[in-house]
């Protein structure tokens, strides 16, 4: 009984970060990879379907795989990072927030930009996998 509940705590939880992830894809400024990390986290934990589904996946596949097997994070991927974390303070200048909100997202998006960037691109391309990018 309480492994079905958390089981099904856990399956809810992915599909919430996958939805996230989802919306990711098309909203500039949400992130789509860590919310792609914790769905396959949840899914590892709750619907083999679902975490094979997610590592298969045309668009999101190749990111998780990257991480997973490299820990690394791709060019293309570090390129919405870069323009996502530059727009976060000016949107929020822009919208009029008060100065000590945008110095309290400045370390954190400094931090973040640093963590990205000095992740490796990934494999040479002679080692990537059928159908990787």
């Amino acid at each position: 009984m309480i492994r079905r509940i958390v089981k099904t705590f856990w399956l809810i939880i992915g599909l919430i970060f996958t939805g996230i992830a989802f919306l990711g894809v098309v909203l500039p400024l949400l992130p789509t990879t860590p919310f792609l990390l914790l769905a396959a986290f949840c899914f590892a934990r709750s619907s083999k379907t679902l975490h094979r589904w997610l590592y298969g996946h045309k668009w999101f596949g190749p990111l998780l795989v990257n991480w997973r097997d490299y820990g690394a994070i791709g060019p293309r991927s570090k390129i919405f990072a870069a323009i996502a974390l530059i727009m976060t303070p000016v949107i929020s200048f822009l919208l009029g927030a008060k100065p000590y909100v945008i110095a309290i997202q400045l370390p954190f998006l400094l931090g973040s930009a640093i963590f990205i960037m000095t992740r490796p691109n990934g494999p040479p391309p002679h080692q990537q996998r059928p159908g990787g990018h």
